[in-house]
C-alpha cells in the first residue's frame, strides 16, 4: 500500500492511529499462526497482545533493543497530550501504549517493513513467555 504522505508531517498521534490498526493485524496473524481457529478463542487471545497494558508491557520489553531514533519516536507518542484517556487505564500505561502504537505506525509508514517484522515478533514472544511465566499451574 502506498503511503501518500510524510511521516514529519503528521503528528505522533496519527501514527498511533496507523500503527493501533497494525499492531492488530500482527496480533491476528499471530494467533492464526498459534493454530487458534476458533473466532472466541482468536478474539481472546489476540485481546492479550493488543490491550493497552498488553503494548506498554511490550514497550518495556522491547526496550534493549530499540534504536535512538525509536525511542525518540515512542517519545513523542508517548509524550502527546490527547483529549481523552481510557477510564479502565492508568494514564501512564495508555502513554506507554500510545508510544509502543506511535511506533509501529512510524517504521510501517516509512517502509521499514523488515524492522518492523522483526520488532514485532520480537515483542509477541515476549509477550507470550511473560503470559506463560505469570500463569498458575
Amino acid at each position: 500500500m502506498k503511503v501518500n504522505w510524510r511521516v514529519d508531517e503528521v503528528s505522533p498521534l496519527a501514527l498511533a492511529f496507523l500503527g493501533d490498526a497494525v499492531w492488530e493485524i500482527y496480533a491476528r496473524n499471530h494467533c492464526l499462526n498459534l493454530g487458534i481457529h476458533r473466532p472466541h478463542d482468536l478474539q481472546r487471545r489476540a485481546t492479550r497482545y493488543v490491550s493497552a497494558v498488553a503494548q506498554a508491557d511490550a514497550l518495556r520489553l522491547l526496550e534493549p533493543v530499540l534504536t535512538e531514533a525509536e525511542r525518540d519516536v515512542i517519545r513523542r507518542g508517548r509524550n502527546q497530550k490527547t483529549s481523552h484517556t481510557r477510564r479502565n487505564v492508568d494514564v501512564v500505561v495508555y502513554r506507554l501504549a500510545t508510544g509502543f502504537e506511535a511506533l509501529i505506525g512510524y517504521l510501517y509508514a516509512t517502509g521499514e517493513r523488515e524492522r518492523l517484522d522483526e520488532l514485532a515478533a520480537h515483542a509477541l514472544a515476549a509477550l507470550d513467555a511473560q503470559y506463560e511465566s505469570t500463569r498458575e499451574p
